[in-house]
């Protein structure tokens, strides 16, 4: 591995730029390509967790609990996390971090392997990594700024979502086939192995940097920070916007291992293809998403993805081909990205850097908020419905607040 730059170069040129560009900076490069391995063995385990999860407890309102138990920490511990974020150094808490997840995963594959895993010990386990999660995010997404020069930001961003796209497109396909041939232990064993590059390149790298309390207290570190998000109006729009997307959309997330298992009849290897196809579309959308930002702005391109991701949850809920299933999935692949990342670079681009951990913070609370709610609400109506009439009413609710969002401006803060 390449000796990490002490610091992004302060300048490039437009013109120049490939999407491609910030891999070309040794700092960036080392924590892109492992925070891609990260990546694969988050979405491995995922598809185990959910699987798992599936066949200890198939109850529609079990499986959505799995997302739930993971959302709940960071709903209530982001912006906490995100003000300790601005006041302590951030590489080491991104070490301590990468331990306790590694831990964690390791935890959960041995008891699965034993055969003493239980519905409420997998739920129990996901919150604990929840709560690491929580702490890696915001200070994360508030380190990558340090790692490139602002001009590049954007790609920076579109890159990292490349990154877990990618691993979203191949990484369930993987993990479906390895638990069908190994186990669904073979999961959460491949994520605790995957965070070893994450703390590899952490401990390599030679931060000057660091953060300070700045003489205020805790309290007053999160009043300030929370008073700058809701007097911007471009940070508040972006929460808002994160709302009126995840709320409804995260009907497919929530409900897509009973997708697979109940409505199509597939197996593990199926649901891997589902989630794969989802991963596809994502990585295909990075290719075009600066033309349409280009071309429509961010609020229509949002909007308008927005639309397509109900188009696609809609199609989902009246048929079963394989074909047109792949493509309903792939087409809210792509939704989803070019929504989240229009709306997390617009965030990055917005906040000042001394608050940028917290700032981050808010989005990861109203992006869990939003997950947690939408897993509760939609389990609940699959429940007393069914899955079918669940997800033609996420559709349509996601319609209106299409519409909705084009209230909430963010601007063209990305050019």
């Amino acid at each position: 591995m390449s000796e990490p730059t002490l610091a992004p170069p302060q300048s490039d040129s437009p013109q120049s730029m490939s999407p491609w560009e910030p891999l070309r900076l040794p700092l960036f490069r080392a924590f892109w390509i492992a925070s891609l391995a990260s990546n694969f063995g988050t979405w491995i385990h995922e598809i185990g967790a959910g699987w798992l999860m599936a066949h200890l407890d198939p109850s529609p309102q079990m499986v959505a609990a799995v997302r739930t138990a993971m959302a709940i920490p960071i709903v209530l511990l982001a912006i906490p996390v995100g003000v300790i974020g601005d006041r302590f150094d951030r590489r080491r808490m991104l070490i301590v971090t990468q331990l306790l997840l590694c831990c964690t995963a390791a935890t959960l594959a041995t008891m699965t392997f034993s055969g003493v895993i239980t519905s409420w010990m997998l739920l129990a386990l996901t919150a604990v990594m929840g709560i690491g999660m929580v702490i890696h995010v915001p200070v994360w997404q508030a380190a990558v700024p340090e790692l490139v020069p602002k001009v590049q930001l954007t790609r920076a961003v579109a890159l990292g979502s490349i990154s877990f796209n990618l691993a979203r497109a191949v990484g369930p396909a993987v993990g479906g086939i390895l638990i069908a041939a190994v186990g669904t232990w073979i999961a959460f064993a491949l994520n605790a192995f995957s965070f070893a590059g994450i703390v590899v390149v952490l401990v390599s790298w030679k931060r000057q940097r660091r953060e300070s309390t700045r003489g205020l207290s805790f309290r007053m570190s999160l009043y300030q920070g929370l008073r700058f998000v809701v007097n911007n109006a471009v940070m508040r729009n972006v929460l808002v916007g994160v709302v009126l997307f995840i709320l409804p959309a995260n009907a497919l997330w929530s409900l897509l291992p009973l997708v697979a298992k109940a409505q199509l009849g597939w197996q593990a290897g199926g649901f891997g293809f589902l989630v794969g196809c989802v991963g596809f579309g994502a990585l295909a959308a990075a290719w075009v998403l600066p033309r349409f930002h280009s071309q429509f702005g961010a609020d229509r391109t949002i909007a308008g993805a927005m639309a397509a991701f109900a188009f696609g949850l809609a199609v989902l809920s009246v048929t079963t081909h394989a074909v047109w299933v792949g493509l309903a999935t792939i087409l809210m692949g792509s939704a989803w990205m070019i929504t989240l990342t229009t709306l997390n670079a617009t965030a990055q681009m917005t906040l000042p850097g001394r608050m940028r951990a917290r700032g981050m913070g808010c989005f990861l609370t109203s992006m869990a908020f939003s997950m947690s709610a939408g897993s509760l609400l939609w389990g609940r109506v699959a429940e007393v419905t069914s899955l079918h009439v669940t997800q033609m009413c996420a559709a349509v609710v996601l319609l209106f607040t299409a519409a909705i969002s084009l209230k909430f401006k963010i601007g063209d803060q990305l050019h």
